[in-house]
């Protein structure tokens, strides 16, 4: 059953990276490129994971979609960046955070009508994730937008033979 938590709903716990045995995080620009560079990054670890291609798949579209609106409608951190961090628990959790320097307004999905041409990712988020959500960062200079998919593990990456004729 897939379950979706409110971006504002208190019973979801905030990230706690002692519980995942597999993380990365790192910064991309404030700008509109940044996402596929997001999306290949993304794709290296969870291959290293072992993740599976669909959920991989699922997890770039998800994560183009946070990092784009990030870039696009929120400011960037003070280090001038968005921040990503991509985890994947114990459980088969895969856990995707994007952080940015606007702590005005947490996410919420849009209500876009049939001709709008813009506006759906985080109702797309919404309908392919576990769960998702937004949080304001205690210090007050951003927000972290996240969300999460069940990855059970894949098979594992094929081996290189360094032999190759």
């Amino acid at each position: 059953m897939t379950t979706h938590h409110h971006p504002t709903d208190a019973s979801v716990a905030p990230f706690v990276p002692a519980t995942y045995p597999h993380e990365v995080t790192w910064s991309l620009p404030h700008h509109p490129r940044s996402a596929g560079h997001a999306r290949a990054q993304l794709r290296e670890h969870t291959h290293i994971w072992h993740v599976g291609d669909e959920v991989t798949t699922t997890a770039q579209l998800l994560l183009s979609e946070l990092v784009t609106n990030a870039c696009r409608h929120a400011r960037p951190l003070p280090h001038g960046r968005v921040t990503v961090r991509c985890a994947l628990s114990p459980t088969g959790t895969l856990r995707v955070e994007v952080t940015d320097g606007y702590p005005v307004e947490l996410a919420r999905p849009r209500h876009p009508s049939p001709t709008d041409i813009s506006g759906r990712g985080l109702a797309l988020v919404a309908s392919l994730a576990n769960a998702w959500g937004s949080q304001l960062l205690p210090d007050t200079t951003g927000k972290i937008v996240w969300f999460e998919l069940a990855a059970p593990p894949g098979p594992p990456p094929a081996r290189q033979d360094a032999r190759k004729p």
